[in-house]
């Protein structure tokens, strides 16, 4: 959360696949608290691959938890940053559901 709060923009849009964004700084910290709030076992995050250009990072993980409503969770997962004044102004993830 350290670096939600230094790096992402007040207005930041984060989406999850197709499912509807979530809008503004606030909306989005509270669903990061509630997600983390629900790993009840953490076993891996592989940063496997970044890329970069203007304002835009896109990196390809590997994660692997146990979530209390969603069970083992084991997949790969792309997220795609765009940046505006050196904060993160909309991030959506891409993943196999």
């Amino acid at each position: 959360m350290e670096a939600f709060e230094k790096y992402y923009g007040e207005d930041v849009v984060m989406q999850e696949n197709e499912t509807p964004a979530t809008v503004g700084k606030a909306a989005n910290r509270a669903r990061e608290l509630d997600f983390f709030s629900k790993v009840t076992e953490f076993r891996a995050a592989e940063l496997k691959a970044v890329a970069y250009g203007e304002d835009v990072i896109i990196s390809e993980w590997f994660v692997d938890y146990t979530h209390s409503e969603w069970g083992n969770v084991t997949h790969d997962q792309v997220s795609v940053q765009r940046w505006k004044n050196g904060k993160v102004i909309h991030e959506r993830f891409y993943y196999a559901a």
